[in-house]
């Protein structure tokens, strides 16, 4: 087995029981600890564990949520991909909603210079795309900023969502299960990101697949409250089959 796959198979097997010890993962891979302790440090690298004495935490299970800087390195040709394919659901005119995250920052980056459209967004980032493209009708919503992602949040954002209706609304999650629905960390983001798919006539999830299977601390939609999920080949097709039968399409890119 390639250290990259090892490295797969360990990081699913912390995200599935909550943590991975050292000797354990030794010896049913037949190497050496310090081989482990090699991969435990690349996946901590990369920002997706963290590292404990004999072993290691997943850090999405931990209720971490990284700042928009150290999610940017992450799965960029995902993401990549993830928002190419969102391409297909924007209206050829018309109104959409961009969430907060960094695929909605590589989305807002792609947005086709022919198609005259307005755009809400609660993302600094996003907006600041977004902002040079005169084909663009930019709405940025207000609020308090948080700090870590770099979105505005609470009932000032809330509110301003409450008075629009788009066609599309783009969002993203840090967690997404049959049994919980869609969730995030910060029940504050969780408002806004509920108040955005009851302003939009179609809900769109993007998201990389190391999000599925996952669940954080605030619940802000279910699975029938989605139209589309859309994500990478790095979700199996038996998983994907599980999430349309709760009623959103599945695409992976």
């Amino acid at each position: 087995m390639y250290a990259e796959e090892r490295q797969n198979v360990i990081l699913e097997r912390a995200r599935s029981q909550g943590r991975v010890d050292v000797a354990v993962l030794a010896e049913e891979f037949d190497v050496t600890a310090e081989t482990i302790r090699r991969d435990l440090d690349v996946l901590a690298r990369r920002n997706l564990v963290r590292r404990t004495h004999g072993g290691a935490l997943p850090i999405d299970r931990l209720g971490f949520e990284l700042g928009v800087a150290a999610r940017e390195g992450l799965l960029t040709l995902e993401k990549g991909r993830i928002a190419k394919a969102a391409l297909a659901e924007l209206p050829e005119e018309g109104a959409i909603i961009l969430d907060a995250g960094t695929t909605t920052i590589r989305l807002a980056d792609l947005i086709p210079g022919d198609r005259e459209l307005t755009i809400v967004t609660n993302s600094l980032p996003v907006a600041t795309v977004l902002a040079p493209k005169t084909n663009v009708t930019l709405h940025l919503v207000g609020g308090r900023v948080r700090g870590r992602t770099l979105a505005s949040v609470d009932d000032w954002a809330e509110r301003a969502l409450r008075d629009i209706f788009v066609d599309v609304a783009f969002v993203g999650t840090n967690g997404l299960s049959p049994a919980h629905g869609l969730t995030t960390p910060d029940r504050h983001e969780a408002g806004v990101k509920r108040a955005m798919l009851a302003a939009a006539r179609r809900g769109i999830v993007l998201t990389d697949h190391t999000k599925i299977g996952n669940d954080a601390f605030a619940r802000f939609a279910d699975l029938g409250d989605i139209d589309v999920i859309i994500t990478d080949t790095g979700l199996d097709a038996e998983t994907a089959t599980e999430l349309e039968a709760a009623g959103p399409k599945v695409v992976r890119a």
